[in-house]
């Protein structure tokens, strides 16, 4: 085989690398994993038990949802635009045993029904938590909570706060109640 006969390989695996990290950047986020002690202070702070079902938003490496079905026995669904981080997160919940309890979907989070989520955590850029405040309004029911890591939502109450970690819960049909109201 010539050098020439593995020019299209490497093209196509620059053009995978490429999709990997600018798909995602449009979206909203850019793959920043968190600690699992700080995941499973969002599931704590969320009071994730085994009757939720548990969203995340930008799931990377499927981590949370991971946690949140091993550690809370908990249903998970991870959102995922990078499929390599789709198919990553897919293997490690097969060889973990969990494709019952958890699915990764390849996709765009603006475009999921979220309507069945209790829990819906995120750690996302400012910008897309705004974009996304609304769509939460409408498909989750109220007393549904909200995990934000980092970001907070404009114009939203947060029910608590961990201040150290930047961590903010917020509940549907609360935390989105104008001022005053």
């Amino acid at each position: 085989m010539t050098i020439y006969a593995l020019i299209p390989i490497l093209l196509v695996l620059i053009m995978i690398v490429a999709f990997s990290i600018l798909w995602p950047l449009a979206i909203g986020a850019a793959y920043s994993p968190s600690s699992l002690r700080v995941v499973r202070k969002m599931l704590d702070m969320a009071e994730v038990d085994s009757e939720d079902l548990v969203y995340d938003l930008g799931s990377g490496d499927g981590r949370i949802v991971i946690e949140a079905a091993r550690r809370y026995n908990a249903w998970g669904v991870g959102v995922e635009a990078d499929p390599l981080r789709v198919l990553w997160s897919k293997v490690n919940i097969l060889k973990l045993g969990l494709r019952q309890q958890v699915k990764i979907i390849w996709g765009n989070l603006f475009h999921q029904n979220l309507s069945h989520a209790t829990v819906v955590i995120l750690f996302l850029w400012g910008r897309t938590n705004e974009k996304l405040k609304y769509k939460l309004q409408d498909e989750l029911e109220p007393g549904s909570r909200v995990v934000s890591y980092v970001w907070k939502f404009e114009g939203w109450n947060p029910i608590k706060i961990d201040e150290k970690e930047r961590i903010y819960l917020y509940i549907i049909g609360e935390s989105d109640k104008p001022n005053g109201q």
